[in-house]
């Protein structure tokens, strides 16, 4: 598996997403109060626009979640699934923190989403 360093865990400011681009994939990258750190697929499948990264983090029924800045859909940050229609999933990636630093792997398929349905972009900066 190859693990890439995003920032330092200190970085991610506890229930505010973040987003980078790791082998050519949008990673939205979260922190929830209890320290853990969750990586999904930036690209909301509602609208098609990848945004998630800004979305609203919360919780339902004891479950981290994270609903899409445009039309509210709420995703799981654990399984990638919608809350809302259950039918319908975005990419779950591994991250975990090692040496104070959020490391995100994509070299295995994500769960969640089809290949079909990620999208690749090309960030600059």
């Amino acid at each position: 598996m190859n693990w890439i360093g995003i920032c330092g865990y200190d970085l991610l400011l506890p229930e505010r997403g973040v987003c980078a681009l790791v082998d050519g994939e949008q990673v939205a990258l979260f922190r929830t109060y209890d320290g853990t750190v969750h990586a999904l697929g930036n690209r909301d499948p509602f609208s098609g626009a990848y945004v998630l990264s800004r979305g609203i983090v919360g919780t339902r029924k004891g479950e981290a979640t994270v609903a899409s800045p445009l039309h509210k859909q709420v995703f799981s940050l654990v399984t990638g699934r919608c809350l809302d229609e259950p039918a319908v999933a975005v990419p779950v990636y591994r991250a975990r923190v090692r040496d104070g630093a959020v490391q995100v792997s994509v070299s295995v398929p994500p769960s969640g989403a089809r290949a079909q349905d990620r999208g690749l972009v090309s960030v600059g900066g």
